[in-house]
């Protein structure tokens, strides 16, 4: 299936000319994980907090973007740097469901039925945890979409930039919290077929 997770080696090659900098400065791979998370954590209350107003809601899809460049320093620094640990790992996948929960439930206070978007916000961990469940079974970690979290972050950033532009617009959210929940259950159903499939492929 088509994700915007495709682009991420030409979103890494934009920003590898920081790494250098980053790591003269002292700044960890672990650092900027735990920056991206309690930032995330931070935006999140801003929106809990100003949920009727635009600003937060105009400059989500700019925070979303720079969340998405952190995760891929980190990842970068991790890998290229030597910097890679059982710590690291657990703080990436961690921070990952936290700042998806952060950033993602304030839009159940805009939403007609609340409920459809504490669903979607749910399913996306499942989406993460059925990811990590291939090294445990023997496969890669897996990122299929069609729904994966780069794809996420930009539907939640084009769904914040209509709130900003045209608030009425949060009456017709329903529906693109159904269609997310589609598409989490396919990217859950596509992660786990990739699973079993490159186990039974090692057999």
């Amino acid at each position: 299936m088509v994700s915007i997770y495709q682009l991420k080696s030409r979103f890494q090659q934009l920003l590898r000319p920081l790494l250098g900098a980053l790591v003269k400065l002292g700044i960890r791979a672990n650092h900027v994980t735990l920056f991206a998370m309690l930032s995330s954590f931070a935006y999140g209350l801003w929106l809990w907090r100003d949920v009727g107003s635009p600003l937060p809601w105009a400059l989500l899809p700019l925070f979303l973007f720079l969340r998405m460049a952190l995760n891929a320093i980190d990842g970068m620094l991790a890998r290229e740097y030597g910097q890679q640990s059982r710590l690291g790992g657990m703080l990436n996948e961690a921070g990952d469901v936290v700042s998806d929960a952060a950033l993602y439930l304030p839009f159940a206070l805009i939403a007609p039925t609340p409920l459809l978007a504490v669903l979607c916000v749910l399913l996306a961990f499942l989406t993460e945890y059925i990811g990590v469940l291939g090294p445990m079974l023997g496969a890669a970690r897996r990122y299929d979409g069609p729904f994966g979290k780069s794809d996420r972050a930009f539907a939640y950033g084009l769904c914040a930039l209509l709130l900003a532009w045209r608030p009425q617009w949060a009456a017709h959210a329903d529906g693109v919290f159904a269609a997310g929940l589609v598409l989490l259950l396919m990217t859950c159903a596509n992660r786990a077929r990739a699973i079993l499939a490159e186990g039974e492929n090692r057999v």
